[in-house]
């Protein structure tokens, strides 16, 4: 009986390791691409052969499959983001990338998540305020004028025979801008004016949350820059900063979908809740500052504070400036 070679793995253990693919049928194409397929996936463009689905029962077994055994790296991702700061962005860098989601694929899908619970879960979201009590309530012109008192106390002026459009036209009349770009600007502005009047608005609203989406997508590459000032000993590569930032805001946009349900169903533990999600988001970000760059407490806590600083500074940056694109873009 010959020995085993040096380095070798014991049968058991290998076929334990690599458990069997199934062969492909002798001659079988992939649909994909033309390409002969050997095994289970195409070895040129990586499409799974399966036989065509003919029925919705077969297509819910490849769903129902793709879920809980070909995808199972969906429950592995969302797990490892919720209960393992900086864990996703470290596997990514050390190029344990396959048994997890893109972080940029995830971050899409939970943003937008996000945002399309934010907009279903607050129909009555509005960006601005317009006290309508100067309207009837159906939207038809007032029977008389003179003053009238709003449910907040407000007096406005009421006219006879005011529609939407005529309070427009005398609210945003003397709407003007003066600012950098007043040319291009100025004559927006009486016209953004007009369309949120005639719908109290309600579009303007609609707007922003399509907007913030973009906006953010923008406002990570600044903060990633600031972490490169942060962190400039031992040098580190800009993608590792934006890969953290990705990671930890599709974090934020899983944690906010969990708890948000959550306050709705048991609203007395609403404050408790609300506490719960701020320290656990405060303790999640610091420690995934740590596992990623290595740093000692008292280095990871300042740096944090000053990230802290430049994200609210930026965040309020980035509001004022959708709000005025929205508005502008209507």
């Amino acid at each position: 009986m010959s020995a085993p070679q040096p380095g070798a793995q014991p049968p058991a253990l290998a076929a334990e390791a690599l458990p069997p693919v199934p062969a492909a049928p002798a001659g079988a194409l992939c649909e994909n691409c033309g390409n002969p397929v050997a095994q289970r996936f195409c070895g040129a463009c990586g499409q799974r052969l399966d036989s065509p689905v003919h029925s919705v029962w077969e297509f819910s077994a490849h769903a129902a499959e793709d879920l809980t055994h070909a995808d199972s790296r969906l429950w592995r991702t969302l797990a490892a983001l919720m209960f393992r700061p900086g864990h996703l962005t470290r596997e990514f860098l050390a190029g344990r990338r396959a048994r997890y989601l893109p972080p940029l694929r995830l971050y899409l899908v939970l943003s937008v998540a996000f945002f399309l619970w934010a907009g279903l879960a607050n129909p009555h979201f509005q960006a601005v305020r317009i006290d309508p009590s100067d309207l009837a309530a159906n939207g038809t012109p007032l029977a008389q004028g003179g003053k009238t008192v709003g449910a907040d106390g407000k007096v406005t002026q009421s006219y006879v025979n005011e529609t939407p459009e005529h309070r427009a036209d005398r609210i945003c009349k003397d709407a003007t801008y003066n600012g950098p770009w007043e040319k291009t600007l100025g004559p927006l502005v009486p016209q953004a004016c007009h369309r949120v009047l005639e719908d109290n608005g309600q579009h303007l609203a609609e707007a922003y949350l399509h907007n913030v989406p973009r906006a953010m997508f923008l406002f990570l590459p600044l903060l990633a820059a600031v972490m490169m000032l942060l962190y400039w000993r031992p040098r580190r590569f800009y993608i590792e900063h934006l890969l953290l930032f990705l990671h930890n805001h599709a974090f934020v946009f899983l944690l906010l979908l969990i708890a948000w349900p959550l306050r709705r169903l048991v609203p007395a533990l609403g404050a408790l809740i609300g506490w719960g999600v701020f320290f656990y988001l405060a303790w999640y970000v610091f420690r995934s500052m740590r596992v990623v760059y290595g740093q000692g407490r008292v280095r990871t806590t300042a740096k944090l504070a000053v990230m802290v600083l430049f994200y609210l500074v930026f965040g309020g940056l980035m509001l004022i400036a959708t709000s005025l694109y929205t508005a502008l873009t209507l």
